[in-house]
């Protein structure tokens, strides 16, 4: 019989894990915390223990009560990823740069890699997992959407028997925090996110959640696990939520609707989908009870049907055990597998991975919401349904208020399907017939989600 190994021997104490932590901010604490709290568990799950051997951070100082030393800080990162003597280095600085150079690095010279880095894997993510797969290494990214929400595995492993079709996801907890606070409240966007700035749910400048692009960089991570397709966030159409009012959230539960920022993928046969937007939803739906500042992922599978996965999208101890579960994956891996072997961070193959044709918004067909500010006087009405109807707009529904002392009054209409080229075309002829004292606003609306 072949002799085992001295590390696998019986009674022979395994070689620890050793782990390099880039970034020791909220999420880095949190991982630093949940590997003193679990080291045991760990070890037992593992068989071999984990160790905090390095942490590169600027600003970091010595915290006993972390259990971190001056010995373990660096501020050289390009070193520390560099060294020999790591397995696994653990990306939380944020930003593309240095972060793309520091995880190639680590990559070249063997190490398996940890990021909740979203924004980096939407622009850079097909340049870093093939880096890992020539390189035979892991490249781990749980905690890049949803949070503490395992949706990643969930796509990656537990639904890779079926066929997925569509994601919609609340994946923002600052938008959905605002939301849910105007729509029990009452109160209008600028108010609430003044608070949330000041409870630390938004940051002083939150142009990158508000906006959408938070949301656009986790589609385009959820359309690759889900689709097997790469899109960048530029091709994603972003709107935000800064022009959401309570008079539309007051319209929106009157004919039955939720208003929530949706990042919308779909797998159509002309293309892809991918699309973040805010987005009336059904009242009675799952989605639609998401409320604070919680994450939930629809997904729609062809042969399974609809599953939801919900949770707490952010934070330092969500976001941390999403880091650690990745952590003790690619541990198990690395024990079993010392000298690496090729992984599919994305389900499949990556040379498998193909671009995808996102179809342009204009092709895109749905529902819609519009309100128009218009004279109370007879024959607005009529003018504005005949150019929607020459633009083969059909009207759903309509709501129009009370004639009464005021000069202007809100229409509101619920349009049937239509596509967004005929809507735009005929709400740009509305405006400039001066039927209508501004800009009509409209808003999607996804009922057969």
């Amino acid at each position: 019989m072949r002799a085992e190994t001295s590390s696998h021997r019986v009674g022979a104490r395994p070689h620890p894990i050793r782990i390099g932590l880039l970034g020791c901010g909220t999420v880095g604490t949190g991982v630093v915390k949940l590997l003193r709290a679990n080291a045991a568990a760990f070890e037992r799950r593992l068989g071999a223990p984990l160790e905090l051997a390095a942490v590169a951070d600027r600003s970091l100082k010595p915290n006993p009560s972390l259990g971190i030393s001056s010995k373990l800080i660096t501020r050289d990162s390009a070193a520390m990823v560099s060294r020999a003597d790591l397995d696994i280095i653990v990306e939380l600085f944020g930003g593309e740069r240095p972060a793309r150079d520091l995880i190639l690095k680590a990559l070249a010279t063997g190490k398996d890699v940890v990021t909740a880095n979203k924004a980096l894997l939407a622009a850079h993510g097909e340049e870093i997992f093939h880096a890992a797969d020539k390189a035979g290494r892991a490249v781990g990214f749980e905690a890049s959407v949803g949070g503490g929400i395992p949706i990643i595995r969930t796509l990656r492993e537990a639904l890779a028997g079926d066929r997925q079709r569509a994601v919609y996801g609340i994946v923002n907890g600052t938008c959905n925090y605002i939301l849910t606070t105007m729509s029990e409240r009452g109160v209008e966007f600028a108010e609430v996110l003044s608070e949330a700035q000041k409870i630390g749910l938004a940051e002083a400048d939150p142009s990158l959640d508000i906006d959408g692009h938070d949301a656009a960089h986790k589609l385009c991570l959820l359309a690759a696990l889900a689709f097997g397709v790469m899109i960048k966030p530029s091709q994603v159409y972003t709107e935000g939520i800064g022009s959401i009012t309570q008079q539309d959230i007051a319209y929106a539960r009157e004919l039955g609707f939720t208003i929530k920022l949706l990042a919308i993928a779909k797998d159509e046969d002309d293309g892809i989908e991918a699309r973040v937007q805010p987005t009336m939803i059904p009242k009675k739906h799952l989605l639609a009870e998401v409320g604070g500042a919680f994450n939930a992922i629809y997904i729609h599978g062809e042969a399974l049907g609809s599953t939801m996965y919900f949770g707490r999208g952010a934070g330092e101890m969500p976001t941390a055990t999403a880091v650690m579960a990745d952590i003790v994956e690619i541990a198990r891996n690395r024990i079993a597998a010392p000298d690496g072997a090729r992984s599919h961070p994305l389900g499949l193959p990556i040379d498998e991975v193909k671009r995808g044709r996102v179809k342009p918004m204009d092709d895109v067909v749905c529902e819609y919401y519009l309100r128009f500010m218009a004279p109370d006087k007879p024959g607005v009405l009529g003018v504005i349904a005949s150019v929607l109807g020459r633009h083969g707009i059909s009207i759903a529904s309509v709501i129009q208020q009370e004639r009464n002392s005021e000069v202007t009054v809100p229409v509101i209409m619920r349009t049937h399907e239509a596509r967004e080229r005929n809507l735009k075309r005929a709400l740009a002829q509305i405006r400039q017939s001066r039927v209508v004292k501004q800009a009509p606003v409209f808003i999607r609306i996804e009922e057969r989600l």
